[in-house]
């Protein structure tokens, strides 16, 4: 059976990367969330996809004269000051707040919502017995951070969560080789594809599942990756007729933003 997989959780129908979109996520029955680790100024580790807090927080109106918005200038008390809900309802992402798919109250509750540090993201996970892939995050505008997969342990350490319960995934393959070297009992899973610019390379097949675009991956691609033994998952699905015709080449996992209508009930 295809796994899930609840793209910064159920992002589509709650702000991204907060624990009410894990708990969305988690109600929605996905198998899983994934969600983003993010360094900031003090050294904390936090969920949050961009470089800048700009698009998902009041970050702008919070701190007007700051020259830089970007996580890795901000401390995490600062950080965990800013609404990370409000956005949702002013920009309803995914048509969803105009389509009624959202009840008022829900809505209403996303004020205030904060960036959860990686600990409490992981204390979920675990509280709720479930399952996450932590993509470690890295900007190239920003120097290339060597301690980010050991600070990442030590917070999965820190929480006694079960190492099978984690899953490590990035672009920077690099960080993936140390995590397989200094815990292998953690899954680790490779991103390939950042964008639609990229063509797929996937190296020397050195592990075992890839994360790959799927708007840049073919059948025949797919085909080769499970003729290597590999499993696949494939980011970002949305819609129902790609979901399934995806299914039907045997991938292992979707990343979907939309796990409400993609969990086990629609297949």
């Amino acid at each position: 059976m295809v796994q899930v997989i609840a793209h910064r959780g159920a992002r589509s129908i709650a702000p991204e990367n907060t624990l009410t979109a894990a708990k969305t996520a988690y109600e929605s029955g996905a198998d899983l969330w994934e969600t983003d680790v993010s360094v900031t100024r003090d050294n904390q580790l936090v969920l949050f996809h961009d470089e800048t807090l700009l698009r998902c927080t009041n970050a702008a109106s919070r701190f007007p004269s700051r020259s830089s918005y970007r996580v890795r200038d901000f401390c995490l008390a600062d950080i965990q000051s800013l609404d990370a809900g409000s956005y949702f309802m002013n920009t309803d992402p995914f048509l969803q707040v105009a389509q009624g798919k959202i009840p008022r109250d829900t809505l209403a509750a996303f004020k205030n919502e904060t960036v959860p540090t990686l600990e409490q993201g992981v204390l979920f996970t675990r509280e709720n017995k479930w399952r996450v892939n932590l993509e470690l995050k890295q900007f190239f505008s920003e120097p290339f951070d060597t301690a980010l997969p050991d600070r990442t342990l030590d917070t999965i350490y820190r929480t006694d969560i079960p190492l099978d319960q984690v899953i490590i995934s990035s672009f920077h393959h690099d960080w993936l080789f140390r995590i397989m070297d200094k815990e292998p009992k953690i899954e680790v899973q490779a991103l390939v594809g950042k964008n639609r610019m990229d063509s797929l390379d996937f190296g020397a097949w050195e592990f075992s599942t890839y994360n790959v675009h799927a708007g840049l991956i073919d059948p025949d691609q797919i085909r080769e990756l499970k003729a290597r033994g590999k499993k696949i998952n494939l980011f970002t699905v949305n819609d129902p007729k790609d979901f399934l015709r995806f299914v039907d080449l045997g991938v292992d996992g979707i990343i979907t933003d939309f796990p409400q209508l993609f969990a086990r009930p629609f297949i």
